[in-house]
């Protein structure tokens, strides 16, 4: 009889893996999600915080985007089943909150990393797939090959502010509505400018390949804290690069174990 849930649960990837499978991304998700919210509401749940991200708002819009940007258009076309998915949550909430007065909510973290990550190259988010890039290239003395331009910019939350943020959701945040949990707009970083933070962590000295026949993805993601500043003005994050170094220096120690 739990009172209190975190919704975690997803299949989930990186760029290349959402073009390939978008049908299975959504179906597998929308299952996941029905299946935690009905079953919370079932067993009497007061409170579950189900986790979103910042893909489902519209490609096309205006930056920063906002917790009521969510619904205004299509999102961008390669990863268009998961996002649809986790939009559904939205709604779900409101619904079960509608008709059963049920304090469901979500939060739509932006691109976050850090320590027990999934470390996959092909599969894995942005930032630990480079970990392990940079790690590979290091061991083989071969240049890092990174894929894409370099120039797509996003806002990175490290995992553990990020859980110092879903605690206080859990236990303050009142609202059914949304909330954008990110470091603020000016926080943003180029991805060349992350793969050189990781670079310089792992002390990598080799050379820097940009593969620009892989696509980019989405240019940018801008995301506004403005509501989060509202209820949290005084949070301290972790500065990005000593959250990198952290990240780094948990992959280097526990490579052997590390998802990847």
């Amino acid at each position: 009889k739990p009172t209190h849930v975190i919704h975690l649960a997803a299949m989930v990837g990186g760029l290349f893996k959402n073009i390939r499978y978008n049908l299975d991304f959504w179906r597998r998700n929308i299952h996941i999600n029905d299946n935690v919210l009905h079953s919370a509401y079932e067993t009497g749940v007061q409170k579950v915080v189900s986790c979103l991200s910042t893909c489902i708002f519209p490609d096309k819009t205006t930056y920063p985007i906002n917790e009521s940007m969510i619904h205004n258009g299509p999102p961008h076309s390669s990863n268009f089943g998961y996002s649809y998915a986790k939009r559904m949550i939205d709604i779900q909430n409101r619904g079960y909150f509608e008709q059963h007065g049920c304090r469901f909510t979500a939060v739509i973290p932006t691109n976050v990393f850090g320590p027990h990550d999934n470390f996959n190259i092909e599969d894995g988010h942005v930032l630990p797939g480079l970990i392990h890039k940079v790690y590979l290239a290091k061991q083989t003395g071969s240049p890092l090959t990174i894929w894409g331009t370099g120039k797509p910019r996003r806002q990175f939350i490290y995992s553990l502010d990020l859980a110092r943020l879903f605690l206080w959701v859990l236990r303050e945040y009142e609202e059914v509505e949304p909330i954008i949990l990110s470091v603020g707009e000016e926080d943003e970083v180029s991805i060349r400018e992350a793969a050189e933070a990781i670079v310089e962590a792992m002390d990598f000295r080799g050379e820097l390949v940009f593969d620009t026949t892989k696509a980019d993805g989405q240019f940018k993601k801008t995301a506004s804290n403005a509501k989060l500043r509202q209820y949290l003005p005084s949070f301290q994050f972790t500065p990005f690069r000593q959250a990198v170094k952290e990240t780094c220096a948990w992959f280097n120690t526990n490579y052997s174990s590390a998802r990847k």
